[in-house]
Formats: structure tokens, C-alpha cells, sequence
């Protein structure tokens, strides 16, 4: 891996806490593991697969159909890029998948603890959850991508899968990021920025993805502290095998 991570690697993880590579292996198919770089935290892959069998599916046949291009990834982003646009036609209304918010009060109840349902004080703390969003929620199962944003970006994502796995909204968390290996490197082969009109620009294109970006080692990074709570999470690493010219 020759991402170009500056002088303090502390923040940056190869998974050490995911669950056995193992366990991967056994849920997902050669051409999906070759095709993506996938780590399983708290059982998440197993869950997936047994428990939401039809989601697990649904998930497999859309990571073999996966496709982005050189062009998408040099096209310039904006509020939403081609790649956040094309993830959207992939995990849709259609199927089950939309937008979610989720929102909770929070109803407190002090008890005497010798008298059997004698009420000391009650309050209501209301807005106790209030505007954790996932973008895509289907029954039980959510997903959330990242492709390049800042990498606190992470933390927001996993305290809201943390949010509605305790409020019991979802069982599993699904996380669509930067494989390790679309690094430096492979970004520099692309060579230079696209203009809106599809004309080429003066910028380089790996300077668009810094160290500091959505990227596989700074994901497992969080993982690996617990960040995700007592969620499952899978974490898809997006290679340059989805890649074409």
C-alpha cells in the first residue's frame, strides 16, 4: 500500500480487532473477495447472511454488478459525485432502501426499591436521539457510503448505526468506503482532474484523496476502538478491480 499517509500513522489500522478472516471467507464468494477488500466486526458478515438472507443477497448481486469508472472517480464531486450518484441507482427505493432519521424521547421512571411500583419521579427527556441520519435503511439493515469526505466523517456514520442499534432500529451496519488499495499510486495513474464539461483540468487527481479522507485504514482505525458501539459492522473496501477504463 503506498497511500501517502504524512508523518503520524497512529490513526490508521489494518483491522487487528475484525472478526477471523475466516468467517469471511465462509459467507462470501472467491470473486467477491478478490473483487473487494471486506472486514467483519462483531459477527456482522454472519448475521447478514443468516439472518437477512434476502438483504444478503441483494448485497451480493449489487457488489458483482459493481462497476465504477476512471472517468467517475476524475469527474469533480460537488455536493454529490457521479459515484455517490451511481450508489444511489444501486440501493434504491425500489428495493427497500431509503433515506432514515432517526428521532427518540427518552421516558425515565425513579422506582422506591422496596415498595413494588411505587413511582418516586417521572420525566421525559425529550429529543434524547434526534437527527442521526443513514442513507440507505432497509427493514433492520443499514449502509452508509463513503467514498471522499474527511475522514471524522467515520464517526458520524458509526454513532448513528450505534444510535439505532440501541435504540433496536437495526442489527447490522453495512459500510461502503475506499479500499486500501486505490491508493496513491493507482490515483496517479489517472492523471489529471476532469472539468464539469469534460475537458481536462489542470489538477491532479491524487491530490484529490489525502490521508485525511474516507479510506479503508482510517475506518478500521475507528472499528478497531469500538467506535460502531455493540453494532455489527461490515466494512466493503472498494479495489481497483471495480475500476474501468
Amino acid at each position: 500500500m503506498s497511500i501517502d499517509l504524512g508523518g503520524d500513522v497512529d490513526d490508521v489500522s489494518s483491522g487487528k480487532a475484525a472478526d477471523y478472516h475466516a468467517l469471511v471467507e465462509r459467507v462470501f464468494e472467491p470473486e467477491i473477495l478478490e473483487k473487494f477488500e471486506i472486514f467483519s466486526y462483531r459477527n456482522a458478515a454472519t448475521i447478514l447472511s443468516e439472518s437477512f438472507p434476502d438483504h444478503f443477497s441483494n448485497l451480493i448481486e449489487t457488489l458483482k454488478n459493481f462497476e465504477i469508472s476512471e472517468e467517475m472517480i476524475r469527474t469533480p464531486g460537488g455536493n454529490k459525485g457521479p459515484i455517490a450518484k451511481y450508489v444511489d441507482t444501486l440501493f434504491d427505493e425500489a428495493d427497500g432502501w431509503q433515506e432514515s432519521r432517526i428521532t427518540a424521547d427518552l421516558h425515565v421512571r425513579l422506582m422506591d426499591a422496596k415498595k413494588k411500583d411505587a413511582v418516586l419521579d417521572e420525566y421525559v427527556r425529550e429529543g434524547f436521539l434526534d437527527g442521526h441520519r443513514i442513507d440507505f435503511l432497509n427493514g433492520r439493515v443499514a449502509l452508509d457510503l463513503e467514498w471522499n469526505s474527511k475522514d471524522q466523517t467515520y464517526d458520524r456514520d458509526l454513532y448513528a448505526f450505534s444510535a439505532f442499534y440501541e435504540a433496536g432500529a437495526i442489527d447490522v451496519g453495512v459500510l461502503l468506503t475506499r479500499g486500501s488499495s486505490l491508493d496513491t499510486d493507482f490515483f496517479r495513474s489517472l492523471g489529471k482532474v476532469l472539468k464539469k464539461d469534460g475537458s481536462e483540468g489542470t489538477e491532479e487527481v491524487y491530490k484529490k484523496f489525502g490521508a485525511s479522507t474516507t479510506w479503508m485504514g482510517k475506518l478500521l482505525y475507528r472499528l478497531d476502538a469500538g467506535r460502531n458501539g455493540g453494532c455489527p459492522v461490515l466494512a466493503i473496501g472498494i479495489t481497483p478491480k471495480c475500476v474501468l477504463k
